[in-house]
């Protein structure tokens, strides 16, 4: 209740719709606030587990979706470890379908292999390596965001979701009022859906000569063609065999491009230069450009991104899955900022917990578990993350 004394300014309050999830496990919507101080009197009687507001902005907030009259919204990404493949999914997730009952760790399926089902109870885990990867997808966000749609750093607002992700918030009159068909294009582009690598100077020729890029692309170096070619450049100078093994190229392709890494890396920039390596055709080059595209773009949640109503996670409030704050900083602090101690919300005090099962994990500077069916008295945030996560219970 403390932590909610403290939370920041909402631009437009009065224009927002307000939910709210208590913990009796019901949702309170069509909620609105003329100021900050009325937000916050809410939030410090009726304690729910979960805050939102809408990213849109209503004539009347309080009413039902179809009288509301919509007036815009922000521009939303989510970036979650839900969405992207990391290695330790096998070890802490794990999902069972809702219809037949089969289970299995990693990532959930969109549907059962079982019975085909497409509703699972989902159990994760915020580990440091999720969220490292969360992390590097939003580097890779914000520099399309700013380098290829040229928002400034106040135009963008940043935040760690409280769980294993983060939200990036475009609060411009430039996107206020784009429908969802236009949001959707700018999903397409950041995701790289639809990118065609002979439209960005792929197969170009200078002087009868075959050549990687047209001299046009590289003096402009813009955008998705930038990206590529950097990309490239990087993957042939720094990449091993079994680097390019994992594009599916032939043995002796591989050769030829492993033996001629540093002449291909030196002469890739320049159009005069980087000609086709003899036995290295055009095929290869399409192959190694899908690949950098593929590692270049961002993984999002598409849905958040086009819904011009999304309820999202109020700043400064808890996170129920965890206990942990949902926390905004500066661009400039995303390397440095570590959620496991920019986001503790409870700083003392200890609870004693029966665990059932739990990874090692940790919390500020330390470090707990592995828990096995064990009883154990840990800080307040610890515990608390277990408990939200249901592996733990209080001992009374």
């Amino acid at each position: 209740m403390r932590n909610y004394k403290h939370n920041s300014s909402i631009p437009k309050i009065e224009q927002r719709e307000f939910g709210f999830i208590m913990f009796e496990s019901w949702m309170q919507r069509h909620k609105s606030f003329k100021q900050i101080e009325e937000l916050k009197d809410f939030l410090q009687k009726y304690v729910p587990s979960d805050a939102y507001y809408s990213s849109a902005y209503y004539k009347y907030p309080e009413a039902e979706m179809d009288r509301k009259e919509w007036l815009g919204a922000d521009l939303i990404f989510d970036i979650d470890a839900d969405h992207i493949p990391t290695p330790c999914a096998k070890i802490h997730d794990g999902w069972v379908c809702s219809c037949c009952g089969f289970s299995r760790n990693g990532v959930t399926p969109k549907k059962c292999p079982n019975c085909g089902g497409e509703k699972f109870n989902v159990h994760t885990w915020p580990c440091e390596v999720c969220l490292s990867s969360a992390k590097a997808e939003t580097l890779k966000l914000l520099d399309i965001l700013t380098e290829d749609f040229g928002f400034s750093e106040t135009d963008i607002h940043i935040f760690f979701s409280g769980h294993r992700g983060y939200h990036i918030q475009i609060d411009s009159d430039a996107v206020k009022t784009l429908d969802a068909v236009a949001r959707k294009e700018i999903v397409d582009y950041v995701s790289s859906l639809g990118i065609d690598v002979f439209s960005h100077g792929l197969n170009r020729e200078y002087e009868g000569k075959r050549i990687l890029f047209s001299s046009f692309v590289l003096e402009n170096n813009l955008g998705w063609s930038r990206r590529i070619i950097e990309g490239m450049q990087n993957f042939i100078a720094n990449m091993k065999e079994e680097d390019f093994k994992s594009i599916g190229l032939e043995k002796n392709i591989i050769d030829n491009l492993v033996n001629n890494k540093d002449s291909i890396s030196r002469n890739l920039l320049n159009a005069k230069a980087s000609t086709f390596v003899k036995g290295i055709g055009l095929e290869t080059w399409r192959k190694i450009a899908e690949y950098i595209i593929q590692l270049k773009s961002a993984k999002i949640d598409t849905v958040v991104t086009t819904d011009v109503h999304r309820l999202i996670r109020l700043a400064d409030t808890l996170h129920g899955k965890t206990g942990f704050k949902k926390v905004e900083f500066p661009i400039s602090a995303i390397h440095t900022f570590d959620p496991f101690k920019d986001a503790i919300a409870f700083k003392g005090g200890t609870a004693t917990v029966n665990v059932s099962n739990a990874p090692e994990f940790r919390v500020g500077d330390e470090k707990f578990g592995p828990y096995k069916n064990q009883k154990v008295e840990l800080p307040i945030a610890a515990a608390l993350l277990l408990i939200c996560k249901g592996r733990a219970e209080v001992v009374i």
